[in-house]
């Protein structure tokens, strides 16, 4: 072999090698890398968690208070679209009302020509509400809203106060007058 194909095998060589030390030589986070990493997370998580606590409960009573709202409106608009009295009740089992006036078990909207305000044998019932998650309490002073065929609510005025753990200043009020309309207002309910 001659001079030059040796020198250049030689530095082949020598190359391969050096890169293979380099490999060996990276073998991971040093101690202090690894705990300025971990330093800088937990405070990350420190300011983010309550943070995104909060978000999730206002979050949760905003869907169920619309939840709720979009039921009322349901219930008037089908009851002009019927030309009949259509109600609104709290309801446990999702096929009778329950009477008195805690609505997070769940309620029942349902067309009631008769006017009875329970559902009776043949009467539709057009939606039915789901039970509350999150041990949220939404009550209120009326057992029932009815409807009538031009969307007024004859009898029903009154506040439905939804409620979660951290009391009035987050409550979510739904209210309701006798012309049939409704509004919601934050924070001005009384919890407990």
């Amino acid at each position: 072999m001659n001079e030059e194909v040796i020198t250049e095998m030689a530095c082949n060589h020598a190359y391969q090698r050096m890169q293979l030390l380099r490999l060996l030589a990276q073998q991971g986070f040093t101690l202090i890398e690894l705990l300025v990493t971990l330093s800088v997370a937990s405070i990350l998580l420190t300011v983010a968690v309550p943070s995104f606590s909060t978000f999730i409960q206002n979050n949760l009573l905003t869907t169920q208070s619309n939840s709720f709202y979009s039921a009322l409106a349901l219930a008037k608009s089908e009851a002009i679209r019927r030309s009949s009295p259509v109600t609104l009740c709290p309801s446990i089992n999702g096929t009778s009302c329950t009477g008195g006036a805690i609505w997070s078990s769940g309620w029942l909207v349902f067309a009631d020509p008769n006017n009875a305000g329970v559902v009776d044998a043949g009467e539709e019932i057009l939606q039915v509400g789901a039970a509350f998650s999150g041990g949220n309490i939404f009550s209120g002073n009326m057992g029932r809203v009815t409807f009538t065929a031009n969307g007024f609510s004859m009898g029903s005025n009154g506040t439905i106060i939804l409620c979660d753990s951290r009391g009035g200043s987050h409550s979510k009020a739904i209210i309701l007058n006798n012309q049939g309309r409704f509004r919601s207002e934050t924070g001005t309910g009384s919890c407990g």
